[in-house]
């Protein structure tokens, strides 16, 4: 399987979302973003990331990184998996992320596929992400390069 570099959106849209976390106001993207404060591992700061779920289990939420294992906040939460979850309305609360096992992942994805076919697909050629925009069933060496979190508030 080839694999293309994911487009990377504007830092500045990508960043748009926290101002109306932090406003408590979160509940306007209709449970579709999260917010995740999350340690800077070598700094020591918190970080902030919006994430679109793309399964719920309970409280917790599933998220992916789509770009790949190289993204800051991932590798954040690898150090030190304490974050903060922000979802809906109010304040963050604090969680626990986990990293799922391939089998696992493959299970979400294509469960988010299959609910949500027009987002998948738009997800994948926007960020070519080819593993979510092509038809057919996903395989773990697919979903290799998209690490899927579960993010459950402690």
């Amino acid at each position: 399987m080839t694999t293309t570099t994911p487009r990377r959106i504007p830092r500045l849209l990508a960043r748009a979302p926290i101002a109306v976390f932090r406003l408590g106001l979160g509940g306007l993207f209709g449970g579709r973003l999260v917010m995740v404060d999350h340690r800077g591992r070598k700094s020591g700061l918190v970080r902030r990331v919006v994430l679109e779920t793309v399964a719920r289990d309970g409280a917790a939420r599933v998220v992916v990184s789509g770009y790949g294992w190289s993204s800051q906040w991932l590798r954040n939460i690898r150090a030190d998996p304490r974050v903060r979850l922000w979802a809906g309305w109010g304040t963050g609360r604090p969680a626990r992320a986990a990293i799922l096992p391939p089998a696992e992942a493959v299970a979400v994805l294509e469960a988010y596929r299959q609910e949500h076919p027009g987002a998948a697909k738009a997800l994948g050629r926007a960020l070519r992400l080819d593993q979510l925009a092509e038809d057919g069933p996903l395989t773990t060496e697919q979903v290799e390069d998209l690490p899927v979190v579960r993010i459950a508030p402690r």
